[in-house]
């Protein structure tokens, strides 16, 4: 059978790029997934199951039983069939070449950083340029090979990372102009010719693997610093965390407070006090307004986060 058009994917993102171009597009012929089992091996934030889409659209969903397309069963159905051109969207592994030669245009996928390609390759990168205090992030459309995040772009699109932005509003925007990217690429696919742009004059960097322990608070970092982490991993990934105690507690929502009131007769990471169920905390330079927080009790004045 052959397959025009498929997506790649795990996630929720995944699911809304597919119902984009199935509803302003055109058909999407093929779902390529992970089975829940799958998951079990693998740590995905924000894991989506896509088998409802064939309810939902009658597109049919291939569960792959290995994140990195090994498994027998994916190896023969892939064999077995023909197909045109692959989207990969919140796919966080490579594609091997195996898979990547099965599609006559090629499969693509989104990769970005405040940069351009090669600069900003490897994981997590719209978490890294949040967490990293970066205001812009340039999200290329680019053909996969068999290397990470290579400069094989197909085009870009630029967008502001504000002060107000955490890491799912920054996933809004950054799906706004995969919407962009994906109609014209699939434009050009009718058209029978995908240009590709490979001259680049940057340089490799490379964004860190990113894991929940990475979440943990120093509250020796400036407050700046405590800001943009907790919301460069606030849901839907794991979320920022610290220890009153043994007492683990998840921040998903904080502000900075205020830098000139003194808070010298307390320690970096105490509570100075509780307004509203909103505990202000104490940072090297100045003080931090948790917003929304989840642990085994409520923070009182006195405790402190370590």
């Amino acid at each position: 059978m052959k397959y025009q058009v498929v997506v790649f994917g795990v996630k929720d993102t995944s699911e809304n790029i597919v119902s984009f171009i199935q509803e302003h597009i055109c058909p999407v012929d093929l779902v390529i997934t992970v089975s829940p089992e799958v998951t079990k091996r693998n740590q995905i934030s924000g894991y989506k199951g896509l088998a409802g889409l064939t309810q939902k659209y009658g597109i049919p969903v291939h569960e792959a039983d290995s994140y990195f397309l090994t498994d027998e069963k994916t190896r023969r159905f892939l064999e077995e069939n023909q197909f045109d051109i692959g989207i990969s969207m919140g796919w966080q592994r490579l594609i091997p070449p195996s898979v990547l030669n099965r599609f006559r245009f090629g499969v693509y996928g989104f990769h970005g950083s405040c940069g351009y390609l090669p600069f900003g390759r490897g994981r997590s990168p719209l978490n890294w340029s949040v967490i990293l205090g970066d205001t812009r992030f340039n999200l290329n459309l680019f053909r996969y090979d068999e290397k990470a995040d290579s400069p094989n772009v197909f085009a870009a699109e630029m967008f502001s990372i504000t002060p107000y932005d955490d890491i799912r509003t920054a996933q809004y925007k950054n799906m706004i102009c995969s919407k962009r990217l994906i109609r014209k690429l699939l434009e050009a696919y009718r058209s029978g010719h995908i240009e590709i742009k490979t001259a680049s004059r940057d340089f490799d960097s490379w964004y860190e693997k990113r894991t929940a322990a990475d979440g943990r608070l120093d509250f020796h970092n400036r407050t700046r610093e405590l800001y943009n982490l907790i919301r460069g991993v606030t849901a839907p990934f794991p979320g920022a965390f610290a220890f009153a105690g043994d007492m683990r507690v998840v921040i998903w929502e904080a502000v900075p407070f205020d830098e000139m009131l003194d808070f010298s007769e307390y320690k970096p990471g105490e509570i100075v006090d509780v307004f509203d169920g909103r505990p202000i905390v104490r940072t090297v330079d100045g003080s931090l307004l948790i917003r929304r927080y989840e642990s085994e009790r409520e923070l009182k004045a006195g405790d402190i986060l370590e």
